[in-house]
């Protein structure tokens, strides 16, 4: 069958998965969103189901009063003797832990911390011993990708750190993955930082230990002189075969707004790319060794992709997330319905606001909800960051109530349009396409523009960090927000 890329869209960046029991698991990065590791499910590695989080609990992860795009950093997931392991950074507390569980729908354990330093952790686990990987330095002050021997029970170091490989040249060596394949090792990564000179490199050895020597037509895969071309960034990938015996890279890339605009707002997405290994053991990817968006895959099925999202066809407990630790007692969640409590932590503090979000699939976008509002502010917002986001809402007055459009780029804070309407219940409208977000109040069978703000001004090229664009339903000042009829339809 022929399947088109990103197989999942939207902000779910440093996609690693595993196979167990039939079934292919993946897992991305979350930074300062709450909970953390997104956990998806596959039976193809082309439709992918989210069925939870990983690290659900705030015992599991610091995450309180974080910076943006800190947090939790790209994810590593495992499969060893019935049970599975999520292997992650803490970039701002700078640790390593992994947690485990045995039932995949269930709960996950407390963290297992390891005392080896840098990012982008993985496990390889072989006759009954567990490697650890991490790119940083090792215990002689020697940077590269970095490995020790663990105790899986405690996590404690069984032998130094070592590094084994110091990349293909690139800047930023990171996200290093252990395999081992007929017989030999291969140790692949990510080299030229996550923008637009990302690439996979990867070596192979007769040892765990090494001597790892690269390929020689290292990178493997990459996008970054693949122009004009919307899809880039490819890079920070894991490897897998499927159950038909072929070979794959799930990487991240993003998309650009337009062929001549080199901004993207969606985050990084995860992309699937075959692999062919030749007769002398080395694997190319991708066609010439850049990733498009379209390619065949055995399998008798179809992908599938949802258009529509409501409070209805969505999981609170899956599909939608919290900045940073929420406080739970200002979220009444129901079928039809939310109310937020308001409090008076606003979006633009690195705090945990009333703030419930999902993420942004795609550039053409409309959304719509029903809001009835007391004393307080609420509305929606497009979210990029604490100092980037558009907010369209609704809030009580001196004189009544006002509906509002605020834009918010680079710390500055600009009221771009005030409507005064008779009562604090409304329906707000975003309709967006590659360049604009739209706004809109519905009001006494009135639609009302509220104005326009830049898609640029929300990418990871203004906004800078690692994230994507969430659309966040928020409350701030006093009282109560019922938010209704919610809807988010994509072309």
């Amino acid at each position: 069958m022929k399947y088109k890329n990103p197989v999942i869209k939207g902000f779910y960046p440093d996609p690693s998965v595993c196979y167990a029991n039939g079934k292919y698991y993946l897992v991305s990065s979350s930074f300062q969103y709450f909970p953390g590791v997104p956990l998806f499910e596959s039976d193809d590695l082309v439709n992918w189901k989210q069925i939870g989080y990983v690290l659900t609990r705030k015992s599991q992860v610091m995450l309180d009063k974080i910076n943006s795009s800190g947090g939790v950093f790209a994810p590593t997931i495992r499969y060893n003797d019935g049970r599975f392991y999520m292997v992650t950074t803490n970039d701002t507390t700078h640790q390593n832990f992994y947690v485990y569980t045995d039932d995949i729908y269930g709960e996950w354990s407390e963290p297992v911390y390891v005392a080896q330093g840098g990012i982008d952790p993985s496990l390889y686990f072989e006759n009954g011993r567990t490697y650890f990987i991490s790119n940083g330095s090792d215990d002689k002050g020697v940077s590269g990708v970095v490995q020790c021997e663990i105790d899986i029970e405690t996590g404690k170091k069984l032998t130094e750190s070592k590094c084994i490989w110091q990349g293909s040249g690139g800047r930023y060596l990171e996200s290093p993955h252990m395999y081992k394949i007929n017989g030999g090792y291969y140790l692949m990564a990510a080299e030229g930082g996550t923008e637009y000179g990302h690439m996979i490199t990867y070596a192979r050895a007769d040892s765990i230990w090494g001597e790892f020597k690269g390929y020689p037509k290292n990178p493997v895969l990459t996008n970054r002189n693949k122009a004009p071309y919307i899809i880039q960034g490819i890079g920070h990938g894991d490897l897998i075969k499927d159950k038909n015996g072929d070979w794959h890279i799930l990487c991240l890339g993003f998309r650009q707004l337009h062929l001549w605009r080199p901004f993207h707002t969606l985050g990084r997405e995860v992309f699937l790319i075959p692999v062919e290994f030749d007769a002398e053991g080395w694997f190319t990817a991708g066609i010439d060794g850049t990733a498009d968006d379209e390619y065949e895959i055995k399998g008798d099925f179809k992908q599938t992709e949802k258009k529509i999202y409501t409070f209805e066809n969505t999981d609170f407990n899956v599909d939608w997330s919290y900045l940073r630790h929420p406080k739970t007692e200002n979220y009444k969640l129901s079928r039809d319905s939310v109310t937020l409590t308001a409090s008076d932590i606003t979006l633009d503090e690195v705090d945990s606001p009333t703030f419930l979000c999902i993420r942004q699939r795609d550039f053409d976008m409309k959304l719509s909800v029903d809001l009835s509002i007391d004393s307080c502010e609420a509305g929606v917002t497009v979210y990029s960051c604490e100092n980037e986001h558009y907010d369209v809402a609704l809030r009580r007055t001196e004189g009544g109530y006002e509906a509002v459009l605020k834009l918010n780029i680079g710390g500055i804070k600009h009221t771009q349009n005030t409507v005064n309407l008779s009562d604090g219940n409304a329906k707000l409208m975003i309709c967006s396409d590659h360049f604009s977000y739209n706004f809109y109040v519905c009001h006494n069978d009135e639609k009302i523009f509220l104005g326009t703000g830049s898609s640029k001004y929300l990418s990871s090229e203004i906004s800078e960090g690692f994230t994507g664009v969430v659309l966040g339903l928020y409350a701030v000042g006093q009282g109560d927000a019922e938010f209704s009829d919610f809807k988010i339809a994509y072309d």
